[in-house]
């Protein structure tokens, strides 16, 4: 059974029947007995980095969130979800992450040119770096992935899965081992997002 962790943040339904489309049981849920016993967590977001964190903080989420990315359960973040890995977000301000995937979240207009809109909106192709994560096992160098975002994690090669061009190489998929990060929307970005979200079901917890 997957978990989608609710924390009043995201675009839970969408992402439940994406789940159900690749033949998955996923259940949206803020109770923390029911995360647990999930076999594998996803962390959906939309909106400001600050405002999420301090949710998650308010519920325990993020105690419990770091507990079980240590058992070497799969997690997924997505988008937000995404950001909240990293140690940190320069958003309006400094704001401390979940720290499961090492660097920054920084504003996207530190990289791009001013003729460049922002946010960042629309389909992107997905360039890989190095060995493919098993999360990513049925995508091809290439596939078109649906992003929103005017932040961009910033974090070491080591942890960057996938980059997307938009006026420089923008973190698209990061991971620490167990715990990944899509800044797309794989349920939105139709046969590519879903072969995402199926092979994420088949990862295995890490010994």
């Amino acid at each position: 059974m997957i978990a989608i962790v609710d924390y009043g943040v995201g675009n839970l339904f969408s992402l439940k029947c994406s789940f159900a489309a690749v033949g998955e049981n996923a259940v949206v849920t803020s109770d923390k007995s029911e995360i647990k016993n999930a076999d594998k967590i996803v962390l959906p977001g939309v909106g400001a980095f600050g405002d999420a964190a301090k949710k998650l903080k308010e519920q325990n989420l993020d105690i419990l969130l770091k507990d079980e990315a240590k058992s070497g359960k799969p997690i997924l973040g997505i988008c937000l979800g995404m950001q909240l890995l990293f140690e940190k977000s320069f958003e309006y301000g400094e704001h401390a992450g979940l720290a499961l995937i090492p660097g920054a979240v920084r504003p996207i207009s530190d990289v791009i040119s001013g003729d460049l809109k922002i946010p960042h909106m629309g389909w992107n192709a997905l360039n890989f770096h190095g060995k493919k994560h098993p999360a990513f096992k049925y995508s091809s160098e290439g596939d078109h992935v649906y992003f929103v975002h005017s932040f961009y994690a910033d974090t070491p090669e080591e942890f960057v899965l996938a980059t997307a061009e938009y006026g420089a190489p923008l973190t698209a998929a990061a991971a620490n081992g167990n715990v990944i990060g899509c800044q797309f929307h794989p349920e939105k970005s139709g046969k590519a997002g879903l072969k995402i979200l199926k092979a994420f079901c088949e990862t295995e917890k890490s010994r």
